[in-house]
């Protein structure tokens, strides 16, 4: 995403989520495992990153759709925005495991193909399978929130963001352990059949959408909100997947359209009153959900610390969308893609050449710090770049190869809906 004054406050925020998660690792190497415990039992670090991740996707992703007004652009973009380096840390982790360097998960080992398939799609934690590292968990949640959001807009639902960010917190807390954890994959050859079908689903979902005939993504659309029921009823289909439970994964996909109310009402598309009722059923759902289906008291302090940090730092960051950010943080923010999805494999190779026992935390620590900037520095300048670059390419030729897109409602309608697009036209500036 571009660094512009108004957008420079998310590139802020995710810079800083993407340290977050990367220090939430590091810490059992640097403090120690016990210290590091003590301060999990009280606050979730990673979750802490991770949400805060979740709720600025949940802003820029429609921001980016309408400004695009085109479902063959949006998915053009958003392929050639995450894909990249998405492969390119398959490729790294695929080659270390090729030399004897690093060993497979042992999930990936266990279910090799039905893992591979999965993460064709980055859909692998709602089949139940691994990804190749832990942090492709959060891909899932990224891809399915696409997958949804373009459905709504084709067919003109993109509005409702409000009674989304609501229905999925409070399906969460009273369906919870009523909702299934495995219903389409609790073997492991029905998880290889899910995804292999999800690869079908979704590599048709896109030609649909890069067709631009009406009637096809119509269709795409369709299938597109379906994919909510992934989280709702196969959340948690095996050991191998953070979420802990569907209710818990539909939980967190209500954060993200909680980033939608909130980019929803600063642009004046819902009320102030039902977005501020929607914002207030996540939170509590977020702070007392985990607590009400587990019945365990450490995870009501959990979460609630973890949800009023989310909150008051997404609340600061908006605050200050005006003004300049630090230069620091928003580079960090241009790179955090690589960051996050790098920085475990820094600290695996790390944990091999130079342990924390041997090299002492600090010494440690410094080398975490340096490899992970260094690597993702190397994979945004030669593999993220060069990937956005040649999908605004392919966005630009796309109309000439494949001809136009149809239009998906009456003229009078698409001009209404295009109002929004218009007050953020300006801001909106990712791929």
């Amino acid at each position: 995403m571009t660094n512009t004054p108004r957008m420079a406050w998310l590139d802020a925020l995710r810079g800083f989520a993407a340290v977050v998660v990367a220090l939430f690792h590091l810490s059992p190497y640097v403090i120690g495992r016990d210290n590091h415990l003590r301060i999990y039992e009280h606050f979730d670090l990673g979750k802490y990153g991770v949400l805060l991740f979740f709720l600025v996707s949940g802003y820029v992703i429609p921001m980016s759709l309408e400004r695009h007004g085109s479902l063959r652009r949006f998915w053009v973009g958003r392929l050639f925005r995450i894909y990249p380096a998405y492969l390119f840390t398959v490729a790294v982790v695929v080659l270390l495991v090729a030399a004897g360097i690093s060993e497979p998960h042992p999930g990936v080992r266990e279910e090799t193909v039905g893992s591979g398939l999965g993460q064709v799609t980055m859909l692998q934690d709602f089949v139940g399978v691994s990804g190749m590292i832990t942090p492709f968990w959060t891909l899932s949640f990224e891809m399915t929130f696409y997958l949804i959001v373009a459905g709504l807009f084709a067919w003109n639902l993109h509005r409702l963001s409000a009674w989304w960010a609501a229905g999925l917190t409070l399906a969460a807390a009273l369906g919870g352990p009523a909702l299934p954890d495995a219903l389409l994959g609790g073997t492991p050859g029905r998880r290889r059949v899910l995804a292999a079908v999800l690869v079908l689903v979704v590599a048709a979902c896109l030609c649909a959408y890069l067709s631009g005939r009406r009637l096809l993504v119509l269709a795409a659309g369709a299938a597109g909100i379906g994919f909510v029921l992934l989280p709702a009823v196969n959340g948690h289909a095996t050991r191998w997947i953070v979420a802990s439970a569907s209710w818990q994964a539909l939980l967190m996909l209500g954060v993200m359209f909680a980033g939608t109310v909130v980019h929803r009402v600063e642009h004046g598309e819902i009320r102030r009153r039902p977005a501020f009722a929607a914002l207030t059923v996540v939170f509590l759902g977020c702070v007392l959900t985990n607590w009400l289906h587990t019945g365990q008291p450490e995870e009501l302090v959990r979460w609630a610390g973890v949800t009023a940090a989310v909150t008051i730092t997404f609340v600061l960051g908006f605050a200050l969308r005006e003004r300049r950010m630090p230069a620091a943080l928003t580079w960090l923010g241009a790179v955090s893609f690589s960051i996050y999805l790098l920085h475990v494999v820094v600290l695996g190779l790390l944990r091999q050449a130079v342990p924390a026992e041997t090299a002492g935390p600090i010494l440690f620590g410094l080398l975490f710090a340096a490899g992970t900037l260094l690597a993702s520095w190397f994979a945004h300048r030669f593999v993220e770049q060069p990937g956005q670059a040649l999908g605004r390419r392919l966005q630009r030729r796309a109309g000439i190869v494949l001809g136009p897109e149809q239009p998906l409602r009456p003229p009078a309608a698409t001009e209404g809906s295009d109002a929004g697009t218009r007050s953020f036209g300006k801001a909106g500036q990712s791929v």
